[in-house]
């Protein structure tokens, strides 16, 4: 299967959570127009996204939630898991690291950089916290290729060119920095002011 758009991934990653829900709430079928309902999005969309995977709805019934929850498995997990690391362990990264732990079976949490004394050598919201002069050991030692930055902005793109040259493959960077990575890393910024100021206009728009 061809590579697929980053928003057809996440969309993929939304289906699974609202289908696991869906199988602790014991719903073993589900219609594209519900499962659309649920994400604010259109049954055509959920239509097209799952034919784009090569998976079609039993008739009458719908989407067999196991089935297609072992499906986008197959898709956007990789077969032995991902190791993953956060630079920068303040109240961003701990919140982070405690909401991560344990989410996904193929996603594994598995250190945290910090270069604040206080926090070197502990672990945080369960995860070990190493200084930031072992960060090239670790993450070859534990084969990390995932890295959330956190870190403060001027430390940012610094920090980011060591982690790629240790061998980081996938950044999620939470800092006001943009970052400039080689072609064979794959980078997602995430700029919470962007965010908030989308949901602030919506709320305009809606007031009028």
């Amino acid at each position: 299967m061809a590579s697929l758009p980053g928003k057809t991934v996440e969309r993929l990653s939304e289906y699974r959570r609202t289908l696991l829900a869906c199988l602790a709430e014991k719903r073993n079928f589900i219609f594209s127009h519900d499962l659309a309902a649920r994400l604010h999005i259109t049954a055509v969309q959920v239509r097209r996204d799952l034919m784009l995977i090569g998976y079609s709805s039993v008739q009458r019934k719908g989407y067999d939630v196991k089935e297609l929850v072992e499906t986008i498995s197959r898709i956007i997990d990789s077969d032995e898991g991902m190791n993953v690391a956060i630079i920068g362990i303040g109240n961003l990264g701990r919140a982070l690291a405690g909401y991560f732990k344990g989410k996904r079976s193929k996603l594994n949490l598995v250190a945290s950089f910090d270069n604040d004394p206080q926090k070197i050598n502990r672990v945080i919201s369960g995860v070990k916290c190493f200084p930031y002069s072992e960060m090239e050991d670790t993450i070859r030692e534990l084969n990390i290729r995932i890295a959330i930055l956190t870190v403060p902005a001027d430390f940012a793109k610094d920090i980011a060119e060591e982690a790629v040259r240790f061998g980081i493959r996938g950044i999620l960077n939470f800092t006001t920095v943009p970052l400039n990575v080689p072609p064979e890393v794959y980078l997602e910024e995430y700029d919470m002011i962007t965010s908030i100021e989308k949901v602030a206009y919506f709320v305009k728009e809606n007031q009028l």
